[in-house]
C-alpha cells in the first residue's frame, strides 16, 4: 500500500480499495488479485419496515396442481409465473425511481466471475417445497496460488526455524541462552527467579547441616522438594492457595497410605498378603486422584502431592512390619518447606496480585491505540493481536478473582472494566483501517511526512476542475489541522477507479465535510485511551515500572469532555452532509460512496464504547480506593475448572489445555444458542435435508446428532401460519433427557433411574477415565517389585519407588509428549543424577562444595521449570539432582556415590520413559489430528452462528425483533469463537514438534482453512451488525413478492448450511469431500437476480415504493443494506475457499477410474 510521493500531481481524489481485513496483507499472486481485488464485506439490499410477518404461504393457485407424491423425488415442473430472463429487460433499464432501484442488481457484480447460467426458459421446478441444491462443474484450482495465499496466514511460530532441525539446533540454543540472560537481568523475571532459587537454596543448605538433617530423618530432602513444587515465584494469593492444597494433598496421601498400612498389619493373614492389600489401596487411590486431576484443574496441586505422598507411604521401605515414623519423616519436612516458601513470597518483592492485572491492562491499551492508526500496514497481525487481547483480558480478570488479592481495584469494578474494554476491542475489530482515507490531501502534506492534516469543513466549497479525460485539478488553500492522525498515501501507479461526475462530486463532498472531524475523532479516542491507561496504572502502583511515561495526562475528565465535543462536532457535520442536496438520492450506482461511509461510520460508532470506558475509569479515579484485601469471588463451580497462571505453567500442556477448554465452552454455548434460534418459518423445509444428512455427521461434543424432520401438514390447510414447537426440532437424546429430568413428566421412576445411570456410565467414557486407567495401570505395574520378596531388597536400598513418582509427575491428561520431549526429559533426569553424584563426590560430601554445585546447576534448571516453555523437563531435572546429592549425603556415600547416582538415575529415566510411551500407545494426543477435528468443530459452530443470524436478525417474525439480551448472547458466542481461533492457531504450532513417518506435515492447507473460516465468521458478524441498522423485510410486506422469494431464500440458506455440514463431516471423519457440492454461489445469485427482477417490475415496484418511503428515506438504511448484502455474498465467496482448502486436506471424492486393461483383455478373449 505504499506509494511514491513525487507522482501525486494530477491524481484524482479516490479511495484506495484493498482486500478484506482478515486476508493476507502482502503481495499475492495475480490469481488472488483477480479473485479478491475488490473489498467484499456485506450484501443484499432490502427494506427496513419493522412490521414484517413471515408465514408459510399456500402455493399459488396458478398452473397445474403440485400434489404429486413423485414430485418429492423426481421434481414437479410448471410453467413459471414469471417471464423468461431472455424476455425481460435489464433491471436497471426498467427500474422505477425509488431509493432502492437496482441495489440488488448492483450486488451481482461480486458474482460476475462465476459462470452461472440462470436461464429457466420459463419453466420452474417446484420440488414440493424441499431444498434441492444446484450442482455445477468445479472450476480449476490454482494450487500454487492457493498455497501461496495460505502461507501468508501462517502463525508467527512457523516463521521460526524448525525445532527438530539438527542444523539449527546449536545456533538456536545459543540464541535462547542469550535471550534468557537478557530477560533475567533486565526484567522482573530475575526477581521471580531469585525468589524461587532462594527458597530452594536455603532449604538445601539446611539439609546439609548435620543436626538438622538427622532430626528431619532419612528423607530430609522432602523439604527441598516442597520448596520446588510450590516455589515462591508467584503472587501471595497463589502461594497461599498452593500451600493449603499441597499440605492438604500430602496429608490425604499420607492418611490413605497409613490406613492401607494399618489394614495390611491388622492380622496375621493380612501380614502375609500385605503386598496385595497395599497394591489394591494404591490402585484405587491413584485412579481416583487421576480422575480428580482431569475433572477439576484447580485441584492439580492437591492431587500431585497426594500422589507423591501415597507412593512414598506404600512403596518406600516396604516390609511386613510397619515403621510409622516414616510418616513424620515426610510430613514434617514438607510443612517446613511450605512455611519457608510463604515467608519468602510475602517478604521478598511481594506481589499481591495487582501486577499481573496492570501488565494485562497496559498491554491491552497499547494494542487498542495501535488499532486506531490509519492505514494499517499489517492488518492481519493487528487483528490477531486484538483477538488475543480480547482473550487475555478475560484471563487476567479471572486470575484476579480466583485468589486472595491486595489491590486498589474492586473485583466488581474489574469485571465492568473488562466488559467495557472488550466492547472497545469488538468495535475496533469491525474497523476497516487498512485503507488510505482522503488521498487528495497528500500533495499538501504528505511530502513533509505529516500524516495528521486534513480538510477544514469550510473548504468544501472549493470548486473542482474536471477535465474531459477524467483528470482533476487539486483544490487550493487547504488548511491544516494539528490533531489529525490519518495517514495519507497516494500513488499514480495504483489502479484508479473510474468514476462518473456525480460520484466524483459526492466523494469530494464527503472528504471536505468529514476529513477533519474523523481525524479529530481518531486523535481524541487515542488520547482518551492513553489517559485511561495512565489512570489505571497509577491506581495499580506500577506505572513507574510499566508505563506510560509521566508526559501522558491523567485528566480523564478533560479527555471525556474533549471526546464528547468531538463526537458532537462529527455528528453535526455528518447530519449536515446527509441533508446536503448534492449527495445522490440513491447509492445503488455509487459503490465507492457507500464504501467510504462504511469506513467512516464504524469509527464514529467505536467512539461510543470508548466514551463508556472513560466514564467508568473516571468513576474509579474519583473514588480512589486504598489498598484492600479481597477474598476469592469467582463462582465456586467455575473456579474448580480454573487455576492461577503459575499453576497453569507448572503443570505443562498449557496450549492443549486452553484449546480443549475453549472447545468445551464453545460446545456448551453453541448448544444453547442453536436451541434458542431454530430455522425461521419463512424458510420452509430447510430442516428437511437434515433428517437425511445430519445422522451421518460425526457428533461434536455437546450437540445431539439425531434430528427429526419437521412434521408436514400437521395443521389445517386454512391456517396461514404453522407454529413449530420445540419438540418438533430437538434431537432424540435431548427429548429423552427432557422426559427423564422433568419432575412433572409421566415417565416411571425406573425410566428416570435408567437414564441417570446411563448418563453416569456415558460420562465415564470420557478422556478423564481413560487417563485414570492409564495412571492406575502404569503405577501398579511399576510398583510390583516393592512387594515381592525377591526384589524388595534392591527396591528399598536404591529408592526405586521414585520411578512411580516420576510416572505420576510426567503423566498429563491431555498432552503425552513427543519424541523431543522424551529425549529432553530423559536427558534432564540423567544430567541431574550425574551432577548430583559429582557434587557429592567432588570433595567427599563437603557441604560448601555441594552448595556451589547446587547453585551452578539449579539456577538454570529452576528457570526452566518456573518460567520457560518446558516446565516438566525442568522439574524432573531439579528433583533428580536433589534426590541424588542429598540422598548420598544422608547415606554418607554408601555403598558408593556411583551406585547411588546410576541406580536412582535409572529409576528416574524408567519413570519418564514409561509415562511418555504409555501416553503414545493408549489414546495418544496427536496435534495434527486434533487440529483437523477442531476445524470440523469450528465449521459446525460457524453454521450455528449463520443459522442464528438468519433466524434472529434477518428473517424474524413480527414482534420478535432482536433484544438487548439476544445481542449480548450473540456477542458472547462470537467472543468464544474468537478465542477458539486463537487456540487453534496455538494448537497448529504444536504440529511442528511432532515426528511424522510418512513425511513432513504440511500446515499450509490448515492455515488457509483457519483463515478462511475466520473470515467467514467475520462476514457473519458484519451481517449481524448491519441488520441492526437495516432489516431486509420490505419484501415481506408485499405478499406476492414474499411468496416468490421463499424458495430462493430457502435455497440460499440451505446451500450454505449443507456445504458447512459436509465439510465438517469430512474433516471430522477424515473422509474425502464429494466432488460436487450444492452451489451456494448460484443460489445466492438467483436470489439477487430475482430481487432485481422484482424491483424492476413496475407493478411490484409501485407497492415497494410505498413501503420504502417510510424508512428508506434515511440514507443510512441504504448504506447498511449494501453492507448487509455485501457480507452475505462475501460468505458465499468465502465458502468456495473453505471447499478448496478442505479438499486439499482430506482429498476429493470423484468417480472411480475406468480400467481400460479389463476392456482390452475382454476384447482379446472375444
Amino acid at each position: 500500500m505504499a506509494s511514491s510521493k513525487g507522482d501525486s500531481d494530477d491524481v484524482p481524489p479516490q479511495l484506495q480499495f484493498t482486500s478484506p481485513s482478515l486476508g493476507p496483507r502482502r503481495q499475492t499472486s495475480g490469481w488472488r488479485e483477480q479473485q479478491e481485488g475488490r473489498l467484499h464485506r456485506r450484501r443484499l439490499s432490502r427494506s427496513a419496515a419493522r412490521d414484517a410477518k413471515h408465514v408459510r404461504l399456500q402455493p399459488p393457485p396458478m398452473g397445474e396442481p403440485r400434489s404429486s407424491a413423485s414430485s418429492i423425488y423426481m421434481g414437479s415442473y410448471n410453467r413459471s409465473p414469471r417471464r423468461s430472463r431472455s424476455h425481460l429487460g435489464t433491471p436497471s433499464s426498467s427500474a422505477p425511481g425509488s431509493p432502492r432501484t437496482s441495489m440488488s442488481h448492483s450486488h451481482l457484480s461480486l458474482l460476475q466471475d462465476l459462470d452461472l447460467d440462470l436461464e429457466t426458459y420459463g419453466v420452474e421446478e417446484l420440488r414440493d417445497g424441499f431444498f434441492d441444491g444446484s450442482f455445477l462443474k468445479p472450476r480449476k484450482v490454482d494450487h500454487e496460488g492457493l498455497m501461496r495465499d495460505a502461507e501468508f496466514a501462517l502463525p508467527l511460530a512457523f516463521k521460526k526455524k524448525h525445532p527438530l532441525s539438527v542444523r539449527h539446533f546449536m545456533p538456536k540454543q545459543w540464541h535462547d541462552t542469550k535471550g534468557v540472560i537478557r530477560t533475567v537481568t533486565t526484567t522482573r523475571a530475575g526477581i521471580k527467579l531469585a525468589k524461587s532459587f532462594s527458597a530452594f537454596f536455603i532449604a538445601y543448605i539446611l539439609c546439609l547441616v548435620p543436626s538438622i538433617r538427622e532430626w528431619l530423618g532419612r528423607y530430609s530432602y522432602i523439604m527441598v522438594l516442597s520448596t520446588i513444587v510450590n516455589h515462591p515465584g508467584r503472587t501471595i494469593g497463589a502461594q497461599l492457595d498452593g500451600a493449603f492444597l499441597t499440605i492438604l494433598g500430602s496429608a490425604t496421601g499420607l492418611g490413605w497410605g497409613a490406613f492401607a498400612l494399618w489394614v495390611s498389619d491388622s492380622t496375621a493373614v493380612a501380614k502375609r498378603g500385605y503386598g496385595g492389600i497395599l497394591a489394591t489401596f494404591l490402585l484405587l487411590f491413584m485412579g481416583a486422584v487421576a480422575a480428580l486431576r482431569t475433572y477439576y484443574i484447580r485441584m492439580y496441586q492437591f492431587v500431585l502431592c497426594a500422589g507423591i505422598a501415597i507412593s512414598y507411604t506404600c512403596l518406600a521401605d516396604t516390609s511386613e512390619t510397619v515403621a510409622w515414623r516414616k510418616l513424620f519423616s515426610y510430613g514434617i519436612p514438607w510443612l517446613f518447606g511450605q512455611a519457608l516458601c510463604f515467608l519468602i513470597c510475602v517478604t521478598v518483592f511481594p506481589d499481591a496480585g495487582a501486577r499481573p492485572l496492570a501488565v494485562s491492562l497496559h498491554g491491552a491499551f497499547a494494542v487498542m491505540q495501535e488499532g486506531l492508526v490509519v492505514p494499517q500496514r499489517e492488518n492481519m497481525r493487528l487483528h490477531r493481536q486484538l483477538a488475543w487481547t480480547f482473550v487475555s483480558l478475560s484471563q487476567a480478570h479471572r486470575d484476579l478473582l480466583l485468589d486472595v488479592t491486595i489491590t486498589r481495584f474492586r473485583p466488581s469494578d474489574v469485571t465492568v472494566l473488562r466488559n467495557l474494554m472488550q466492547a472497545v476491542i469488538r468495535s475496533f475489530l469491525s474497523l476497516r483501517m487498512e485503507r488510505q482515507l482522503f488521498d487528495e490531501l497528500e500533495e499538501k502534506f504528505g511530502e513533509h511526512g505529516l500524516d495528521n492534516r486534513h480538510h477544514n469543513p469550510s473548504s468544501g466549497t472549493n470548486e473542482e476542475v474536471i477535465g474531459g479525460d477524467g483528470s482533476h485539478a487539486e483544490a487550493e488553500g487547504l488548511p491544516k489541522s494539528e490533531e489529525a492522525i490519518i495517514d495519507i498515501d497516494t500513488s499514480k501507479k495504483r489502479p484508479s477507479l473510474l468514476r462518473h461526475g456525480s460520484e466524483e462530486r459526492a466523494v469530494r463532498l464527503i472528504a471536505s465535510k468529514l476529513a477533519e472531524p474523523t481525524s479529530r475523532l481518531l486523535s481524541s479516542m487515542k488520547s482518551s485511551l492513553s489517559s485511561c491507561d495512565a489512570v489505571l496504572l497509577d491506581m495499580s502502583g506500577y506505572r513507574k515500572y510499566l508505563g506510560p511515561p509521566d508526559s501522558v495526562s491523567t485528566d480523564v475528565v478533560g479527555a471525556l469532555t474533549k471526546l464528547r465535543k468531538t463526537m458532537i462536532k462529527y455528528d453535526e457535520e455528518e447530519e449536515s452532509l446527509m441533508d446536503n442536496p448534492e449527495l445522490p438520492p440513491t447509492y445503488s450506482n455509487h459503490s465507492e460512496v457507500v464504501e467510504l461511509f462504511l469506513f467512516l461510520h464504524p469509527i464514529r460508532q467505536a467512539a461510543t464504547p470508548v466514551e463508556a470506558l472513560l466514564v467508568k475509569v473516571m468513576e474509579m479515579q474519583q473514588k480512589r480506593r486504598s489498598w484492600r484485601l479481597h477474598l476469592p469471588s469467582y463462582p465456586f463451580l467455575k473456579a474448580l475448572q480454573r487455576t492461577n497462571a503459575q499453576v497453569r505453567h507448572d503443570r505443562g500442556g498449557v496450549t492443549a489445555g486452553y484449546y480443549f477448554h475453549s472447545q468445551s465452552q464453545l460446545a456448551r454455548t453453541s448448544m444453547l444458542f442453536s436451541s434458542r434460534y431454530p430455522i425461521p418459518l419463512c424458510l420452509p423445509n430447510c430442516w428437511a435435508f437434515k433428517s437425511t444428512f445430519l445422522p451421518n455427521i460425526p457428533r461434536v461434543k455437546g450437540m445431539a446428532n439425531v434430528y427429526k424432520p419437521l412434521p408436514r401438514d400437521t395443521k389445517g390447510k386454512g391456517d396461514p401460519k404453522q407454529e413449530v414447537e420445540r419438540t418438533d426440532t430437538i434431537g432424540k437424546y435431548e427429548e429423552e433427557e427432557d422426559v427423564a429430568m422433568d419432575r412433572k413428566s409421566h415417565a416411571s421412576k425406573l425410566q428416570k433411574f435408567r437414564y441417570r445411570l446411563w448418563a453416569i456410565l456415558h460420562r465415564l467414557q470420557g478422556f478423564e477415565m481413560r487417563f485414570a486407567f492409564k495412571v492406575a495401570i502404569v503405577t501398579s505395574l511399576l510398583s510390583v517389585p516393592a512387594w515381592l520378596s525377591q526384589s524388595r531388597g534392591w527396591w528399598n536400598e536404591n529408592e526405586s519407588w521414585w520411578a512411580v513418582v516420576f510416572v505420576w509427575i510426567m503423566m498429563h491428561p491431555r498432552v503425552g509428549g513427543n519424541f523431543q520431549d522424551l529425549v529432553t526429559r530423559a536427558l534432564c533426569c540423567a544430567l541431574g543424577a550425574v551432577w548430583g553424584g559429582i557434587a557429592y563426590g567432588a570433595d567427599n560430601g563437603n557441604p560448601y562444595v555441594m552448595a556451589v554445585f547446587a547453585a551452578i546447576y539449579m539456577l538454570p534448571m529452576i528457570y526452566r521449570f518456573t518460567q520457560s516453555n518446558h516446565p516438566r523437563s525442568g522439574i524432573v531435572g531439579c528433583i533428580s539432582f536433589v534426590i541424588v546429592s542429598l540422598g548420598a549425603k544422608a547415606s554418607h556415600g554408601l555403598p558408593s556415590v556411583v551406585q547411588i547416582a546410576w541406580t536412582r538415575g535409572l529409576a528416574f529415566v524408567v519413570g519418564v520413559v514409561a509415562a511418555v510411551v504409555v501416553n503414545w500407545i493408549l489414546w495418544p494426543f496427536v496435534a495434527r489430528h486434533e487440529l483437523r477435528k477442531a476445524l470440523s468443530a469450528m465449521l459446525i459452530y460457524s453454521s450455528i452462528i449463520y443459522r442464528g443470524v438468519v433466524a434472529k436478525y434477518v428473517y424474524y417474525e413480527k414482534g420478535e425483533e432482536p433484544t438487548k439480551e439476544d445481542i449480548e448472547r450473540s456477542e458472547m458466542l462470537e467472543g468464544r469463537l474468537r478465542e477458539g481461533f486463537v487456540r487453534i492457531r496455538q494448537l497448529m504450532a504444536l504440529t511442528r514438534h511432532e515426528i511424522r513417518l510418512r513425511g513432513p506435515f504440511n500446515p499450509l492447507p490448515y492455515s488457509g482453512l483457519i483463515d478462511g473460516c475466520e473470515r467467514f465468521f467475520e462476514y457473519l458478524v458484519a451481517v449481524r451488525q448491519s441488520s441492526l441498522f437495516f432489516h431486509p423485510h420490505y419484501m415481506s410486506d408485499n405478499e406476492q413478492a414474499a411468496e416468490s422469494l421463499l424458495a430462493y431464500r430457502r435455497d440460499a440458506v440451505a446451500a450454505i448450511l449443507m456445504n458447512l455440514y459436509v465439510l465438517a463431516g469430512a474433516l471430522r471423519g477424515d473422509r474425502k469431500v464429494p466432488r460436487y457440492l450444492p452451489s451456494a454461489a448460484q443460489a445466492r445469485k438467483r436470489l439477487l437476480n430475482h430481487m432485481a427482477e422484482i424491483e424492476a417490475d413496475p407493478a411490484r415496484g409501485a407497492d415497494l415504493g410505498k413501503v420504502d418511503s417510510v424508512k428508506e428515506s434515511r440514507k443510512w438504511a441504504q448504506i447498511y443494506s449494501y453492507s448487509y448484502s455485501q457480507s452475505l455474498t462475501g460468505c458465499v465467496k468465502q465458502l468456495e475457499q473453505l471447499q478448496k482448502y478442505t479438499k486439499e486436506i482430506v482429498g476429493e471424492q470423484g468417480f472411480d477410474p475406468i480400467d481400460t486393461n479389463a476392456f482390452e483383455e475382454a476384447a482379446r478373449d472375444f
